[in-house]
Parts: C-alpha cells; structure tokens; sequence
C-alpha cells in the first residue's frame, strides 16, 4: 500500500495528531488558578498516559502523586521558589543564560496552581551508570509528556518543570513518597486560558540534528 493510501486508511486524524505533537508548550502565564480542575479529569488523563509507559516484565512501576490539598501545595510552592532563586542566582554569577520573566512568574505563583502532579517511578539511581539511569527513567518519562498531551486535549495546561528535585527529600517527606521511588518531574496543571492557540516554535533543521549511520554523519540513504 502506497504511504498516501496507508494514510487514509488510518483510524484517526494524523492532522490532528500532529497538530498536537508539534504544538503542546509548557504553558506558565495562561494558568487559570481560580479555575477548579476535577479529579476525574485528572485520573482520565493518567489513565491514558500510563498506556505509554514501559514496564520491565510485568512490572508496573509508575506513580502519579497528585497534590491539590492547599497546605502542601503552598509548602512545595515555597520549596520551588528557593530552588528558582538558587538557579537563578548561579545564573547571574556565573555568566549563564538568565531565567526568563515566564519562569520567574510560575515560581511566584506555583502554589496558586489548583492541581500539582508528580510523575515517579519505583527505583533509585544515583550513582548508578547511563544505562540504569536511562532504563529507571525510559519507563516514566514517555507517560509525564502522554500525560502532558492528555491534558492539553482537556484544554488543561501544564509546564515541565524539575526545579523542586534540588529539594526532593523535603518534598517526598512532605508527600510521604518512600525512599525507594524517585521523582520524575513535576507538572503544575491549570486550566489555559484564551484560545487554543499554540503554535509550532523554531527548532533546528531536522538536517542538523539528525545523525545517519555515524556521528555528524548528514546524508540521509537512498528511499527503497
């Protein structure tokens, strides 16, 4: 079957499906924090998010600690503004790139979210080599970014952010998160407000980035 006829055959709208791939954002001015989120909303998008998620096995080893009491949101919030102010520090001293205002602004308002959820997984690998970190972190990183794209398709924003993990004992104590799990990252969720309106942004030519055979390696093979 010819590539345009596969493509009419298919069972959704690949438009549609690379619309919101090439367009899902981390979104921190357009949060809604007066906007209540529903927990069932919440638990359709991790159900979905989960089918994403590889397992060694039959292992299943993801978990979503969703946060929407108002007294830990405030404690993290408040944990995230140090560890803001600590990046944002190092930046200004060591010449780096400084944290832009967008940024500024989620660390100032984390806590008004109405939701917060953290992707973990089960398993520790501090000081371990590339490949059990790569094989630890292989299994929750594809659900945090399908559960991104469930909540956009909600009209739910969200941001990828990891600031909180320069305090991440604090954080799993404040949570009662064992010592055997470890946190992913961490999604603060609110409804967007205004339109639907985002947008693809510049990124490198795909020539540049992709590598064919050998390291910086350009020439794509001929099509069979």
């Amino acid at each position: 079957m010819e590539t345009s006829e596969r493509a009419k055959a298919l069972p959704y709208d690949r438009d549609s499906v690379d619309h919101v791939l090439t367009t899902t954002r981390s979104v921190r001015r357009r949060l809604d924090f007066d906007r209540p989120v529903a927990p069932e909303v919440i638990e359709e998008c991790v159900e979905i998010a989960i089918q994403a998620a590889p397992g060694g096995g039959e292992a299943r080893p993801w978990h979503f600690v969703v946060v929407t009491d108002a007294a830990r949101r405030a404690a993290i919030g408040e944990l995230y503004r140090a560890g803001f102010r600590r990046f944002a520090g190092q930046a200004e001293e060591g010449g780096g790139r400084p944290m832009r205002p967008v940024i500024a602004h989620l660390a100032e308002n984390l806590h008004r979210c109405p939701v917060l959820i953290i992707p973990c997984i089960e398993g520790r690998a501090e000081g371990e080599g590339q490949g059990a970190q790569a094989g630890l972190y292989g299994q929750i990183l594809p659900a945090a970014w399908s559960l991104m794209l469930a909540l956009r398709t909600r009209g739910l924003g969200t941001a990828w952010t990891a600031i909180h993990l320069q305090h991440a004992e604090e954080v799993a104590a404040l949570l009662d998160i064992p010592d055997t799990v470890s946190q992913a990252t961490l999604f603060p969720v609110a409804y967007f407000t205004g339109e639907d309106n985002f947008r693809r942004v510049e990124r490198p030519p795909v020539g540049e980035v992709i590598h064919w055979d050998r390291w910086q390696s350009r020439r794509p093979p001929t099509s069979p």
